[in-house]
């Protein structure tokens, strides 16, 4: 686990070593080196811990109460994300084996702005409703706030706070429209069977929603199945929401309850968490008095998935880039690399989503002319023509929606 300690150490760093003595240490010259900004920790400069959590492998464990983990880069290059390697991100204690029984599990759809609230068995669920399999992307909202500057409280997250996989399931309109919904209703809101920290069953560590909109949107499934098996344990099993280009948060686990309202859902962390400014503020402010807005699609945003950071290839060897890129609501229209600190921008082969709301991958090859320390950086433009930042662009003081480049360290011999 890493501690307030850790975390200080590591932005006395950025604040103070500079690339050049990272050279030094490292033991190899760093081409291009003029052109690294002076906020960036060199990337070869990152090493987590991990530990082992039933059903995950391999994940970087960032605390265990409540539990987050996070999926290193380099697995996530599937076309989509194997259960064992999806996150884990929980807001309070995941519930108990024995009561996700999936044959007495039940959904219930309620609400000021619902017609004929009804309770469903999983099994009417299965069988009422006609079934639907969409690859979806779901992030965290606050994956990337380690590279957050000047930084936040919060799970310090690297870039595996992400992934993409088929889920199956049915949608989320459907059932709604089955119980009626009245003119009024603008949002829904989600309940789920885990608990708070405190262990008080009374109330729910986590209920958040999505615009009226948002929920009939056909990409939008009360699922029951991962590529093609239950869902994993840790990520909602029997049966959760599936909001793809949204915040994952929005995608409630363990999902016992769905209320239609004729308000914005006011749950546990809607009014506090998972907001940004409305309006630029200044970094490192405390943001006090300032309107704030819902995190709705998320923004554009890649990741290398090949090859593994801190890769040892020899002088004039081409090396093939791969990763995924993914822009929310919207769809990425093309990923760039750089091998020369971004100082110039090389375009990437851009593969068509499976559908919309699924990540798209990308393939590039690049040489080194030289020996040396370099860095290959990544750069996603979506299809309003926004790209990527090196660095946060609209800082937040809870570090949420960190897209800035993503990196992975090459030597070169």
């Amino acid at each position: 686990m890493k501690d307030k300690k850790y975390y200080q150490k590591r932005r006395s760093f950025l604040k103070n070593t500079s690339l050049m003595a990272f050279a030094s240490i490292i033991g190899t010259k760093v081409p291009f080196g003029d052109n690294f900004p002076n906020f960036l920790v060199p990337a070869a400069a990152e090493k987590l811990e991990n530990f082992q959590l039933e059903g995950k492998s391999d994940l970087i464990f960032h605390n265990d109460r409540p539990i987050t983990g996070e999926t290193p880069a380099h697995l996530l290059d599937d076309d989509f994300t194997k259960p064992e390697y999806v996150f884990v991100r929980n807001n309070g204690l995941p519930p108990e084996k024995s009561v996700l029984d999936p044959k007495k599990w039940t959904l219930e759809i309620t609400g000021e702005s619902c017609l004929n609230p009804k309770i469903f068995t999983l099994d009417e669920l299965k069988t009422k409703f006609k079934h639907y399999t969409y690859a979806l992307t779901l992030e965290c909202g606050g994956n990337g706030r380690g590279e957050v500057v000047p930084g936040t409280m919060g799970t310090q997250w690297g870039v595996g706070a992400v992934y993409c996989g088929r889920w199956t399931g049915v949608r989320l309109g459907d059932i709604l429209k089955s119980c009626g919904i009245k003119d009024d209703a603008i949002y829904v809101g989600y309940y789920g069977v885990d608990i708070p920290l405190n262990g008080d069953t009374s109330k729910n560590p986590i209920s958040r929603g999505v615009p009226i909109s948002k929920a009939m949107s056909d990409e939008t499934l009360v699922a029951f199945a991962y590529e093609g098996k239950d869902i994993p344990l840790m990520n909602g099993y029997p049966l959760r929401l599936v909001c793809g280009g949204y915040p994952a948060s929005a995608s409630g686990k363990w999902l016992k309850k769905i209320s239609i309202r004729n308000k914005i859902h006011d749950g546990e962390k809607m009014m506090g968490s998972y907001q940004v400014p409305c309006h630029p503020v200044a970094p490192g402010s405390d943001a006090k008095g300032v309107d704030m807005c819902i995190i709705e699609s998320m923004p554009i945003k890649s990741v290398i998935t090949y090859p593994q950071n801190k890769i040892k290839i020899s002088k004039n060897d081409k090396l093939e880039i791969r990763g995924k890129a993914w822009a929310g609501e919207l769809e990425v229209s093309k990923v760039e690399i750089s091998i020369d600190f971004g100082a110039t921008w090389i375009k990437a082969k851009l593969e068509k989503p499976l559908n919309r709301l699924a990540w798209q991958k990308f393939v590039g090859e690049i040489k080194f002319k030289e020996e040396g320390y370099y860095e290959v950086w990544a750069r996603a433009t979506d299809n309003n023509g926004v790209s990527q930042p090196m660095v946060l662009g609209a800082w937040n003081p809870k570090g949420y929606l960190n897209n800035s480049c993503h990196r992975v360290a090459v030597f070169v011999s």
